[in-house]
């Protein structure tokens, strides 16, 4: 007689073979793609638990798990992730967004008025403009990004978010028009991992676009060009937000410092970790 798989027969199974391939969170991983596998959500597996499935189901299934275990992002393989409470497309052509980013979105905000002006660097799947656009009321978005790929991603996340971003192609300041600014705040989570660290990332981070990824020489290259010009682009008081690597918790606020800004300081994340620099220019009473 055939094997019958029930679905909590597979995540068990699926549970301790990703353990052994050293899988992030293997059941939930396994839940996900079963899930996707079957077109469904993950409280319906548990609801149809005893249930067999079919050849076909039982192939797709096994297709996702082979390519998990090699190494491709869970998000990658059923093509959307999460952010901010909302659920965004992602594939090969931008990074998977992270939760530590949502800190990121979190200060943006706290700068941001409704009807305020945002511009978003290096927007990749456009997790940060969108949710911007969608958390305060009448503002006016910019996200730019110098991979046209990565833009028509962020295109297709706004369409089916009904979010209002505009959008533009080009190396960081080169993409924002002359009509664009000032702006209340400007976002970025830019390419900022030193390059020597580049080949010890974890597999499936290695799977991720690597031009979104490196920093340069000290993980600075692109954010120095950020800080540099976006003095100029900033309103009175207004807020650059910028993620960054561990190591920068020292020289990326003095860089700011140095740019003109009045203020900036390095905020950890929930790990404690240093995750971001928040600078606000002369005119504000705080940093967002």
């Amino acid at each position: 007689m055939a094997e019958l798989w029930t679905p909590l027969r597979l995540i068990a199974w699926t549970q301790d073979f990703f353990a052994k391939k050293a899988v992030d969170a293997p059941r939930l991983t396994a839940e996900l793609l079963l899930a996707h596998a079957l077109s469904c959500d993950r409280v319906r597996l548990y609801l149809d638990f005893d249930k067999p499935l079919g050849d076909p189901e039982l192939a797709r299934y096994r297709e996702l798990v082979r390519r998990r275990a090699e190494g491709e992002p869970t998000a990658y393989l059923v093509g959307r992730r999460e952010f901010y409470g909302r659920p965004f497309r992602v594939d090969a052509r931008v990074l998977v967004p992270r939760p530590e980013t949502e800190l990121l979105v979190e200060a943006a905000l706290s700068a941001l008025p409704e009807g305020g002006r945002a511009l978003d660097l290096c927007t990749g799947s456009g997790c940060v403009a969108i949710s911007l656009a969608l958390e305060r009321n009448g503002a006016r978005v910019l996200a730019t990004d110098v991979s046209a790929d990565a833009l028509a991603v962020a295109r297709e996340n706004a369409a089916a978010l009904g979010a209002e971003v505009e959008l533009a192609t080009g190396d960081l300041w080169a993409a924002v028009h002359a009509g664009a600014g000032p702006f209340d705040v400007i976002a970025a989570n830019p390419p900022y991992v030193p390059a020597k660290e580049l080949a010890g990332l974890s597999r499936e981070v290695r799977r991720e676009p690597c031009n979104a990824l490196d920093g340069g020489e000290d993980g600075l290259s692109v954010l120095r060009r950020i800080v540099a010009g976006a003095p100029a682009r900033l309103r009175p008081g207004g807020t650059l937000c910028l993620e960054m690597h561990e190591s920068h918790v020292e020289a990326l606020p003095r860089l700011c410092l140095e740019a003109g800004f009045a203020r900036a300081e390095a905020r950890r994340d929930l790990a404690g970790l240093p995750r971001l620099t928040v600078a606000a220019m002369a005119g504000a009473a705080n940093p967002a």
